[in-house]
């Protein structure tokens, strides 16, 4: 059994919430952002990524807190999160002025990569809604208290899109820790969002004070030196190789400094090229590390959303009371399936993940 403790759920309406920004992902398919004439449509944001898979894929309950500007491209995003099965009712609808001036969706041009040419994100999402939300805005005690949640789901994404934004954050894992909510934390640091405003300095002092509220912190290798300023055995530059003994000797330090941090988890990914990738992780639970199967040569077919849905996996375990070994290893699996298929979001069943724990093969199924 895992050592968190998280709320019954008899007494909460939701497994997890998660607050974020989605935005609508212009996918060219095969072809490329600056030559195609046609884009298949996602919806997609590193938070609600996790929320849509313990929904989707795991069968939890789960919500979004978010905002929107209330046009056509706002009711797609509505129309999409919908078909995945995350409660909407916390979400703001924010008048639209026209020719978004003021206000305005998130759009984030993404294409697959192949081979050696690497995947390409371009993200149009100044004055978004989200990035708009302002302390005191969101009705938290009605979330924690009076519905209840077992898990808050939270990132460094949300923290990175404006001045407002670690505020709220700050606010919600507040009230979430008042109500016994358990917080979960995705540094996921992007450079071209904290770029206009303080760059590593800037990040690293907003999520170290996020840092204190966090029970369970999930990074990839860069992750931990961008945001939060501890290098790894000395090197800041180049992650491509993280081992698990290097990741272990960085986390003692991590928890060293934020004792209240109960687990710490990371992808452990080696790009060969776009599409072929060494995939692993590794789960630090009250100082007990534990691996999950390494899986040498993983053929991707899109790896946006791979570190998410490894996120959704592992929570789930440790929402539904599974051992640390079996936790990191849904994760593990989940992310890898979800590498499988296009789109930001998982397409995997609970099924799908418990036969690829098992080592269970790629045999056609019929």
């Amino acid at each position: 059994m895992t050592a968190l403790s998280f709320r019954p759920k008899s007494e909460c309406l939701w497994d997890a919430v998660s607050l974020g920004e989605v935005m609508l992902r212009l996918d060219p398919g095969d072809g490329r952002v600056r030559t195609t004439r046609s884009f298949a449509v996602w919806e997609g944001g590193g938070e609600y990524n996790v929320s849509r898979g313990l929904r989707r894929c795991f069968g939890l309950r789960t919500a979004l807190v978010s905002a929107f500007a209330d046009n056509e491209v706002g009711r797609l995003l509505e129309d999409l999160i919908l078909q995945g099965g995350v409660d909407m009712r916390h979400v703001q609808w924010m008048p639209y002025d026209g020719i978004g001036r003021s206000v305005r969706n998130g759009l984030n041009f993404t294409e697959r990569g192949f081979g050696v040419r690497a995947a390409v994100g371009c993200s149009d999402r100044a004055w978004s809604a989200a990035s708009q939300i302002k302390p005191g805005s969101i009705d938290w005690k009605r979330i924690f208290e009076v519905e209840g949640a077992r898990l808050l789901h939270t990132g460094g994404i949300y923290a990175a899109l404006s001045a407002t934004t670690p505020e709220v954050a700050l606010e919600a894992m507040k009230a979430a820790k008042a109500a016994g909510t358990v917080v979960s934390y995705d540094l996921n640091f992007r450079a071209s969002l904290w770029k206009s405003h303080g760059g590593k300095a800037r990040a690293q002092e907003v999520n170290r004070e996020l840092a204190r509220y966090v029970d369970v912190m999930i990074g990839n290798e860069e992750d931990f030196s961008a945001c939060l300023g501890f290098e790894i055995d000395g090197e800041n530059d180049d992650f491509s190789a993280l081992d698990p003994a290097s990741f272990k000797r960085m986390i003692s330090r991590v928890l060293a400094e934020f004792p209240n941090i109960r687990a710490v988890a990371t992808t452990l990914r080696n790009a060969k090229t776009a599409t072929v990738n060494d995939w692993g992780a590794v789960l630090c639970l009250d100082g007990q590390f534990y691996e999950a199967h390494q899986r040498e040569n993983l053929e991707i077919f899109d790896r946006v959303g791979g570190g998410d849905s490894f996120a959704s996996g592992l929570l789930y375990g440790m929402l539904e009371g599974k051992s640390p070994a079996d936790c990191v290893n849904y994760g593990a699996a989940h992310g890898a399936l979800a590498m499988t298929t296009p789109g930001d979001t998982s397409m995997a069943t609970l099924a799908e993940v418990e036969h690829v724990m098992r080592g269970g093969g790629a045999r056609v199924q019929r």
